[in-house]
């Protein structure tokens, strides 16, 4: 297993694909930004291969232009003549085998994340094979949140997960973990050697026919997740609300498990 991310290809650059599929739309960026929250800036970067794509940004463009994570992939595979088997749910006996070697990758400084079963549109969750590079939460930075869920199982490596709400913990090879992934959250190398986990995203990016249902709405900025905790604080003396928005640097020093 360990030789699946030394052979792996190498990584997809979506900021191509996201840029000809805002085009065809006829968007400028800002109209982008409206639709997926982001700055321009930022889009623009992407679009120009400046900027790595964290999934939670991934999450976001892709449902700012109402299609799915995989669909990236999919634009990637038919350009190059390989198969595309699009939707029809899971009730079809449809399936997809992703070989070692393959996968739709792409590289940030945290992680090196796999994309599996690329192949395939209206899945009802993302699975992904992630490389965890980062050894501390300094060096990680700001956390990553993403509407849904997210479960991930511990292959290698021993993994510190942080999060806003909870002090560090460390997970094992053979432990899991699943948790609100709107709750910011980071995956760091708390070992010496590979560190990699197997994970499964559900939520924003997912289903493309159920993002064209609705309406694409411009996200609600992340600290919307914690709307009753910002509500309460918001009736405090500002010296406490300072001192709750320090209470993430204060779980650093933790003791961790």
């Amino acid at each position: 297993m360990t030789e699946q991310l030394k052979k792996e290809r190498r990584p997809h650059e979506p900021g191509a694909v996201l840029k000809r599929l805002r085009r065809e739309r006829g968007w400028p960026l800002a109209e982008l930004s409206k639709r997926s929250g982001l700055p321009t800036s930022t889009l623009s970067k992407v679009e120009n291969g400046k900027m790595s794509l964290t999934y939670d940004k991934l999450a976001r463009i892709s449902e700012g232009l109402g299609i799915e994570i995989a669909s990236i992939f999919g634009e990637q595979a038919a350009a190059s003549g390989a198969e595309r088997k699009p939707g029809g749910g899971a009730g079809n006996g449809r399936r997809s085998i992703t070989r070692n070697g393959e996968g739709g990758v792409i590289d940030t400084p945290a992680y090196r994340q796999i994309f599996q079963a690329t192949d395939l549109l209206e899945k009802k969750f993302v699975p992904l094979l992630g490389e965890i590079k980062h050894r501390s939460i300094e060096e990680f930075g700001e956390f990553i949140r993403h509407e849904g869920e997210e479960y991930s199982f511990v292959l290698e490596g021993v993994v510190e997960f942080h999060s806003e709400l909870y002090a560090p913990v460390q997970l094992y090879p053979g432990d899991s973990i699943f948790f609100d992934s709107s709750m910011g959250h980071a995956y760091i190398a708390a070992a010496e050697g590979p560190c990699r986990v197997l994970s499964i995203c559900a939520g924003t990016g997912v289903h493309a026919s159920e993002l064209q249902a609705r309406s694409v709405a411009v996200p609600q900025p992340p600290a919307a997740a914690l709307a009753p905790v910002i509500s309460k604080a918001s009736a405090e003396k500002p010296e406490r609300r300072a001192a709750r928005g320090r209470a993430p640097a204060k779980l650093k020093g933790a003791k961790r498990r």
